[in-house]
């Protein structure tokens, strides 16, 4: 990743980078382990390799995939998690890569995924800034390939920091196939044991 990334809009209001998150103790969105949605979604055989998780923080979703025997390569902005991320996979002798890149410039990755799992990646964003990511994330998905997007949803009295309508989702993949939104609970740090309203989004690059 270059010098010239320029701060995103939720660094820009933070007044901090994303790395900062994890450098004095756990991100508030690392539960230590996988999000259950995406345990579920695994038991439905829903990821085709060759993976791409992008945000993947500290690796958790990433390293559960590679468990299964899926090939893994997850990316984030913040060099701190992914130091992290590759000394829990050494530590677990699992098989997968993990390297800093920005999300907002995806085609310098130079390599095509099966699925692509965004957990807790697209909702960080704003409307220019998802424009750039769902532009980045047809030139790094298969055709026919499947994203998956796991966000704060903006239905519920305990939404999370960054809520997403359905509508928000369904402009940003315009030019895709949006195949279902359903209901799910993102966990964090901040809320109860069953998490934050979310949706999962599934959408196909067609």
């Amino acid at each position: 990743m270059g010098p010239d990334r320029r701060p995103t809009s939720h660094e820009q209001a933070s007044g901090q980078p994303w790395d900062a998150s994890y450098r004095d103790g756990p991100a508030p969105w690392d539960i230590g382990g996988p999000q259950p949605a995406v345990v579920r979604l695994a038991a439905r055989g829903g990821f085709t390799g060759p993976v791409l998780d992008a945000g993947c923080g500290t690796g958790e979703n990433a390293l559960h995939l590679a468990s299964l025997g899926l090939p893994v390569f997850g990316f984030d902005v913040a060099p701190t998690a992914v130091a992290i991320a590759r000394e829990n996979a050494a530590e677990r002798g699992l098989d997968a890569e993990f390297t800093v890149a920005d999300a907002l410039a995806l085609e310098r990755l130079g390599r095509r995924f099966g699925t692509v799992l965004d957990c807790a990646l697209f909702h960080t964003f704003d409307a220019g800034e998802r424009q750039d990511y769902v532009a980045g994330l047809a030139a790094v998905t298969e055709r026919g390939g499947t994203v998956y997007v796991l966000c704060f949803s903006d239905e519920g009295p305990d939404t999370g920091p960054h809520p997403v309508s359905r509508a928000e989702l369904a402009q940003a993949f315009a030019d895709w196939q949006l195949v279902s939104v359903e209901a799910e609970r993102l966990r964090t740090a901040f809320h109860g044991p069953d998490g934050a309203p979310a949706w999962l989004a599934t959408v196909r690059r067609s």
